[in-house]
């Protein structure tokens, strides 16, 4: 178990060098202000150091809005900014004062998408959680087909993919004519239900004919988790707590 000093004062720090990587990046983001004690808080809860993107972000910012917040990767926010979009030691419910007991077994929730799609890191024990991939890497749960997915790539890889652009194409099927008007109508709180919805054939032929409406996330995704029980018995576990 490492200090709070440990994870913080490292020589090489990652949020330097993202920033310079945020200002060259052609992909829309904006960077909310963060609360440094909440980062600090959650960075000793997760034991990851500020030489990592996670702990950057974490440690820095308020979290990022991704096109219009059509992608939210959480931080630590401050009150101001915590409706636009809730911190990562909310989403994934950690402690209010340090635990050492308490691990994000599953995995830990890195991001939403305003589909209701989720972002997580992968625990060390997968399979035991009933998820694809290594520990350590990012999964996605897909709405469009109610499962988990592994990416092969970790944190710090996945991040750069998006500020390259590469998540365009991952959801180039899942995007319609005016997507960002009406994803910028909405808060960090917040996503699309689909009707009929994404994993319907009735969607999958023709997503711009479907009706959408804003729904809390909390919403939406126990919606997705209903919807995996009904069909084949299998829960995906924990998508966020919001």
């Amino acid at each position: 178990m490492r200090e709070a000093d440990e994870l913080l004062n490292v020589d090489d720090p990652a949020w330097p060098l993202l920033l310079q990587e945020l200002s060259g990046t052609d992909v829309p983001v904006e960077v909310l202000p963060g609360d440094t004690e909440v980062g600090r808080a959650s960075l000793l809860q997760l034991q990851v150091t500020a030489r990592s993107n996670l702990g950057g972000i974490v440690l820095n910012s308020g979290g990022l809005l991704v096109d219009s917040g059509w992608l939210r990767i959480f931080g630590s926010p401050s009150d101001a900014d915590a409706e636009r979009l809730p911190g990562l030691s909310e989403i994934n419910a950690m402690p209010e004062t340090f635990d050492p007991a308490w691990r994000p077994v599953a995995g830990l929730v890195v991001a939403h998408d305003v589909l209701g799609g989720v972002f997580a890191l992968n625990g060390g024990t997968p399979r035991e959680a009933g998820r694809p991939g290594e520990p350590g890497e990012i999964l996605y749960f897909a709405p469009d087909s109610l499962s988990w997915e592994a990416l092969g790539a970790g944190h710090s890889a996945w991040l750069s993919w998006i500020l390259s652009g590469g998540h365009q194409e991952f959801y180039e099927s899942l995007r319609w004519d005016g997507w960002r008007a009406e994803v910028s109508m909405l808060n960090g709180r917040q996503g699309l239900s689909f009707f009929p919805p994404l994993w319907s054939a009735e969607a999958r032929q023709d997503l711009s004919a479907t009706s959408r409406r804003a729904v809390s996330m909390a919403e939406l995704l126990a919606l997705s988790r209903d919807s995996c029980r009904q069909f084949d018995g299998t829960d995906p576990g924990f998508l966020g707590a919001v």
